[in-house]
């Protein structure tokens, strides 16, 4: 993902200084800050996993509301080099494949799946939007698999074709769908959330 931390950056804004006043490795962590506000995705003593998690500004947020009961496991194919706190683990993995890091054997019962991923970007937005639908598909199909019934779920996608899909096969597995986007997400982006809540227990 791409993340705005150099000073002079171009793409540098009030949010990424906030996020430097406030020690976070990045602006995005107000995207899920504003998520949470609205929609209580996070509860204390949740168990969390958070797809795409560098350069882990989402985990320290997490890992701040669900402990210390509460635990968080991200995934990332590049290593998260920020001090974390000791209810969170990372795991370097394809973010397409994360069962190869989590292992077989069925749901570990995550209340919780978040997934800020995002593709590198070609700066054609048909296949772009079609590269972060196929990213969210995979994020989707980790929810279905690792949540437990009930559980909620919050996925970016770059706005494009195949977005009503992808919210279709969401609604399909949730109870209460939502789309969002936050005031912190850039003017001229393209993506929107989607949050899924109350897992329905498939057969």
């Amino acid at each position: 993902m791409t993340r705005s931390t150099s000073t002079g950056n171009r793409w540098a804004d009030h949010y990424t200084r906030k996020a430097k006043e406030d020690g976070y490795a990045a602006r995005s962590v107000y995207k899920l800050e504003e998520i949470q506000a609205r929609h209580r995705i996070l509860r204390p003593g949740d168990r969390v996993l958070d797809l795409g998690c560098a350069p882990g500004s989402w985990l320290v947020f997490a890992a701040r509301i669900v402990s210390p009961r509460g635990s968080v496991v991200g995934i990332d194919l590049k290593p998260v080099t920020i001090a974390l706190p000791a209810t969170v683990r990372t795991l370097v993995a394809d973010l397409r494949d994360p069962e190869a890091a989590l292992g077989q054997g069925g749901p570990e019962g995550f209340d919780v799946v978040l997934s800020d991923m995002a593709p590198s970007t070609t700066g054609n937005r048909t296949t772009d939007a079609a590269r972060s639908f196929d990213l969210a598909m995979s994020a989707l199909a980790v929810a279905r698999t690792r949540l437990k019934a009930g559980g909620r779920f919050v996925c970016k996608i770059f706005q494009g074709p195949d977005t009503k899909t992808f919210e279709a096969a969401v609604r399909r597995l949730f109870e209460e769908t939502r789309l969002f986007k936050p005031q912190s997400s850039r003017k001229t982006s393209k993506e929107i959330f989607v949050i899924g809540k109350g897992k329905r227990q498939e057969e």
